[in-house]
């Protein structure tokens, strides 16, 4: 891919944004892993983009998380990218932020499983191989953590991304002690941007203004209510 690219991702409580050049990461910032945080993403875009001494009509095209995650998170990310592209004029690319954070992981020499917090033991995940391209090892699904474990007993990955983090001594002590990456490593804005290069064609948006992420299951707040209904 020729010229500039940006990469978004509030998937998490936190978030990421990295510029990309010719294939490389040239400049990246972690937002927070606290509440809130993703409101901040367009300025810290804004901050990558200058810190690579570029400005908003340098960028060629933009990719962006496109869930599963933090509702709030998404649709921010997903608000800013498409109304980005449509001021600048530039294609949209959309992988999911699980993919983006095992991307992220690629070099590691073996699967990657990523891992979004889901509340209640549960997490999103999937798992995914990397060469030259992606191959798909498990898709994306919301799972409870002890499945999760079970699906894997036998043929471990590496494990990454907040849910990995937060149950990390639950995946160490079935998989051990090196089954989940550190916490500092690249970001999942950075994975979104190696992506984009390795296999446009997987995330070419077609209609930017009609596509919206993938959340993989309703909201807390619309799974009461439809609990509701039924009773």
């Amino acid at each position: 891919m020729s010229g500039p690219v940006l990469a978004l991702d509030s998937s998490t409580l936190g978030g990421s944004v990295a510029v990309g050049v010719d294939g490389r990461v040239v400049a990246e910032r972690v937002l927070p892993n606290r509440a809130g945080a993703s409101g901040t993403l367009l300025p810290n875009a804004d901050e990558a983009l200058r810190a690579a001494g570029l400005a908003p009509r340098d960028v060629a095209a933009l990719v962006v998380g496109g869930g599963p995650g933090s509702f709030t998170g998404l649709r921010i990310a997903a608000a800013t990218a498409k109304a980005a592209v449509r001021v600048l004029g530039i294609p949209l690319f959309a992988f999911s932020g699980l993919l983006g954070a095992a991307a992220a992981r690629r070099e590691e020499g073996r699967a990657v499983c990523a891992l979004f917090d889901a509340r209640n033991r549960e997490v999103y995940a999937g798992c995914w191989r990397f060469g030259a391209g992606v191959e798909e090892v498990m898709g994306i699904e919301a799972l409870a953590l002890d499945a999760l474990v079970e699906r894997f007993r036998d043929d471990p990955p590496l494990f990454t991304g907040d849910g990995a983090w937060m149950h990390r001594d639950t995946l160490s002590a079935a998989f051990g002690d090196d089954a989940v990456t550190p916490e500092e490593g690249p970001s999942t804005a950075a994975g979104l941007l190696w992506l984009a290069g390795a296999v446009p064609g997987l995330g070419r948006v077609a209609d930017a203004p009609a596509w919206e992420p993938d959340y993989v299951r309703s909201s807390g707040a619309e799974r009461i209510a439809a609990e509701g209904r039924v009773r």
